[in-house]
């Protein structure tokens, strides 16, 4: 019984919250979550854990609602944005069912266009630095010494520290066609520029002797309607005047999933696979909804692998699109009513991401 919890428990650290899937801005947030096991009593389960969790994706495939604009790979006008996150979050154990988490994400983005440029060339956009910081608070809903499944709830905050202003030269632009120092795309600045509120819902339960079932629900709440970052969306077109600000939109991720544990020869290895859905609400919980924002979402499948030995648990996963949406925005909405016709703005997202990481525990 003991390592089926520990099976469960590991498929948990998969959990990361680097959401980034494309234009579609969903920020990097730090690697969170649970500790590596449920402890065998109390003493044990005091401690610290460092994870580290990187990130990769390329996106460039263009959809307008669920339907993707093929022509925009054959004309060579999609949007590219490559991205790379490293998550490093310290979590405190307090016992075995309080802990303490402090997350902050490491970014490195790179986005090729010719729409950003004049229309003329293409040329690319670059941001680096921190991401906004995380600190979040864990407990167990259940005792974790006598049960064979679990709940585990958290509640934090989301700090503004990542650069949301972040700048770059920019082509063909201006009175003069000539350069400027412009701010980046919202899908590639490095904060949002809000206070956040984060909650979360981690769960397992154990199935049989090998198999278990997870599951995590990520929300964050952005009460901040917009950051004062000007996007120059509105020079254009007219009627994206209402997008000349970036927005500061909440974000959220659900995962369903199942994990086999191995024995044997292959002992400390854990397969896991599930489903994944990410994305950005058409209009915030609370606050305005106001400014420039793509919302929409990615639903993927998401196969994974773990591997444990001694205090030490890496891992590796890599969610692959089954279904991409760009949804209408509230400007979208706007101009539809105003003139009569469908308009719908496009996202470019990836066709997979790569997650890597490991989890140590002192």
């Amino acid at each position: 019984m003991k390592k089926v919890l520990l099976s469960a428990a590991l498929i948990l650290l998969f959990y990361s919250q680097s959401f980034a899937q494309g234009c579609v801005a969903i920020r990097s947030n730090g690697m969170m979550s649970c500790t590596l096991e449920h402890p065998a009593d109390e003493a044990a389960a005091k401690g610290w854990q460092l994870n580290v969790a990187g990130r990769y994706f390329k996106s460039f495939r263009h959809f307008r609602g669920d339907e993707e604009q093929k022509e925009r790979l054959e004309k060579h006008t999609e949007v590219i944005n490559w991205q790379y996150s490293l998550d490093l979050t310290l979590l405190r154990q307090f016992d075995s069912r309080w802990s303490v988490g402090v997350g902050l994400p490491l970014l490195a983005n790179k986005r090729s266009s010719l729409y950003e440029h004049g229309r003329q060339e293409r040329h690319s956009s670059n941001s680096a630095g921190i991401g906004d910081m995380r600190i979040v608070g864990y407990r167990w809903l259940l005792n974790p010494l006598q049960t064979k499944g679990n709940v585990q709830l958290g509640v934090g905050v989301k700090l503004p520290t990542g650069n949301y202003r972040f700048e770059d030269t920019f082509y063909n632009v201006g009175p003069d066609g000539g350069t400027e120092q412009r701010p980046v795309d919202q899908s590639i600045q490095l904060g949002d520029g809000g206070i956040g509120a984060v909650t979360e819902l981690n769960a397992f339960y154990t199935l049989g002797q090998f198999l278990s079932a997870y599951g995590n629900v990520y929300y964050l709440f952005n009460p901040r309607g917009q950051n004062g970052t000007r996007t120059y969306r509105e020079t254009l077109s007219p009627m994206l005047a209402n997008e000349a600000i970036m927005s500061v939109p909440d974000q959220y991720m659900v995962r369903l999933g199942v994990s086999h544990n191995f024995t044997g020869h292959l002992k400390g290895l854990v397969a896991s696979v599930g489903g994944r859905m990410e994305g950005v609400p058409v209009e915030d919980v609370f606050g305005s909804s106001s400014g420039f924002r793509r919302p929409g979402y990615v639903q993927s499948l998401e196969p994974g692998v773990s591997y444990f030995v001694s205090k030490v648990n890496v891992f590796a996963t890599v969610p692959m699109a089954l279904k991409r949406n760009r949804l209408q925005s509230v400007t979208d909405k706007e101009n539809s009513l105003a003139t009569g016709k469908d308009v719908h703005g496009d996202a470019a997202f990836s066709d997979y991401a790569v997650n890597i990481g490991c989890a140590i525990k002192f």
